[in-house]
């Protein structure tokens, strides 16, 4: 796999490496975020003679770029393809355009089912009386085995 420094000029390899708190601060990742994203091989940043975790500038750029994918709901998998393709200076936008593309549909099969689940909810609070009588539509849906029919009807 290609390392996003490698695709950075000369200089930029130059950059003071910092420590996973610093390199937190500077992500916006929690350090617990990023020991867990080096576990899964999100990135691997160098170790000094000390055995502390030294990050690059292009270790806390990738941190800072999964952080963002993360934030639009990108999958861990996708944020893995993301940063593989944002490395790789040979891409295909179709390539990236199609992992969105994939991710928009999830997230509107996702809005759906919140809608009828928000419409559900309505509709069994609307048949509530939210009064002092203790029958409830609302928990003899949720008491019940199936859409319409109550746990007490059986």
């Amino acid at each position: 796999m290609t390392r996003p420094e490698d695709a950075l000029p000369h200089d930029a390899r130059r950059e003071r490496e910092v420590s996973i708190g610093e390199a937190a601060a500077a992500s916006g990742l929690p350090a617990k975020t990023i020991r867990y994203y080096e576990e899964i091989g999100l990135l691997a940043p160098k170790r000094g003679a000390n055995g502390y975790r030294a990050f690059s500038g292009a270790d806390v750029r990738r941190l800072a770029f999964i952080g963002r994918a993360r934030s639009l709901g990108f999958s861990i998998e996708d944020c893995r393809a993301l940063a593989s393709l944002y490395a790789d200076r040979r891409r295909a936008s179709a390539d990236v355009k199609r992992i969105a593309e994939s991710h928009i549909a999830r997230i509107g099969a996702r809005i759906a089912a919140l809608e009828m689940m928000r419409s559900s909810l309505q509709d069994l609070s609307r048949r509530c009386h939210g009064d002092d009588r203790p029958d409830c539509p609302i928990l003899e849906e949720l008491a019940s085995d199936g859409p319409g029919e109550s746990a007490r009807d059986a």
